[in-house]
């Protein structure tokens, strides 16, 4: 056995006589996120743990485990260990939003179980902020992974004119960095050095698969939507969804107008918002928007009743996935690829929506339930 494997041993037994010892006061420690959450819920089926799709797998109970809080970070992480002995799971169940999800107490045992937890940074997940400081407060040895780490936040209002409607007055900050495929190669970076620490005979093959994927992957796509955008003859995109696309604006430099101006992905959709966005439609003679697949798509149909819009397409933060893009085995890659991109190309005018996607997109995706 090499020292790293018997190293790894120890702490995975420090941290299971942890549980034993305390696993009271670390349960309570997620009880105030937990709320009514059913016992049997998804947080503890396979299918939850690994998002459908598997990380890189060894069956065997010294391999170490790292499991991510959000869906985005589960799959650079998955792509980084592929080859390697690391295993990659997530935890957010297939089909829910990666940010309001309120897990039972028992995701915290699983964090504490694994060799590292990968997350969002603070103020994002509180359920997985909850986590860390029980973690932190009993001395657990589970390698905090911050993905964020480094990375420049931009302003809820960075891509738009600062005298828009209730747009421009929002002062927070945008965490929905991932969207752009340059700061999510910082993620990966950060993500790579974690997995290093809890594997490091496998350093050189979690970086060589981190530059792989960065050139290969985030590089092409930022190279797709450059060449999309700088394109499109209009700089304004009407988006029936909550304020999680400013980074997409700021990059590209379109203006990225949500419907619900605030972080809140079930956020109220007030009269003014839709007055708003009417007059963004008219004013730029909108034939399309985008609508968010994990939203509510109630306030885009209304705009097709009440405009001259045609339809609307998907849209998506990467904040979860589908039971049909998990069978399908989509990761950021093909969800940028399969649904943002085509969107982007139809509702800034570039191409119509038959001439964009896989065969039958336009049919699948227009005014889609």
């Amino acid at each position: 056995m090499s020292n790293t494997d018997s190293e790894r041993q120890r702490r995975r037994f420090s941290r299971r006589g942890a549980l034993a010892a305390g696993g009271g006061l670390l349960t309570a420690g997620l009880a105030g996120c937990a709320g009514s959450a059913d016992p049997g819920d998804r947080s503890a089926s396979p299918d939850a743990t690994t998002g459908g799709m598997a990380g890189t797998t060894t069956g065997n109970d010294d391999s170490p485990v790292a499991v991510a809080s959000f869906f985005s970070f589960y799959d650079f992480a998955r792509h980084i260990a592929a080859g390697t002995p690391v295993e990659v799971r997530n935890l957010v169940p297939t089909g829910l939003h990666g940010h309001g999800w309120e897990p039972n107490a028992r995701i915290t045992r699983k964090i504490i179980e694994a060799d590292a937890f990968i997350h969002v940074g603070p103020d994002f997940q509180p359920w997985a902020d909850r986590a860390i400081e029980t973690i932190e407060a009993d001395g657990v040895d589970t390698d905090l992974i911050n993905a964020r780490e480094g990375i420049e936040l931009v302003g809820l209002a960075a891509s738009l004119d600062r005298d828009e409607e209730g747009v421009g007055e929002q002062r927070g900050k945008d965490p929905h960095f991932w969207l752009d495929p340059n700061r999510a190669m910082q993620s990966v970076d950060t993500i790579a050095d974690g997995l290093a620490r809890i594997a490091p005979d496998h350093e050189d093959a979690l970086r060589a698969n981190a530059d792989a994927y960065k050139r290969d992957v985030l590089g092409r796509i930022d190279a797709e939507y450059r060449a999309i955008f700088e394109a499109a003859d209009r700089d304004v995109v009407q988006l029936a969804a909550h304020n999680a696309f400013q980074y997409l604006g700021v990059a590209y430099g379109v203006r990225m107008r949500p419907l619900v101006v605030n972080l809140a992905a079930s956020g109220d959709v007030k009269p003014t918002d839709i007055t708003e966005a009417k007059r963004v439609i008219d004013d730029h003679d909108i034939e399309y928007i985008a609508a968010a697949v994990f939203e509510t798509r109630r306030p885009a149909q209304q705009l097709l009743r009440e405009t001259a819009v045609e339809a609307y397409f998907p849209v998506t933060p990467y904040a979860g996935v589908r039971e049909d893009w998990v069978a399908a085995g989509w990761g950021y890659e093909e969800i940028a690829r399969r649904i943002n991109i085509p969107t982007f190309e139809v509702v800034l005018g570039n191409a119509a929506p038959e001439a964009v996607g896989p065969d039958g997109w336009a049919d699948e995706w227009r005014n889609f339930e």
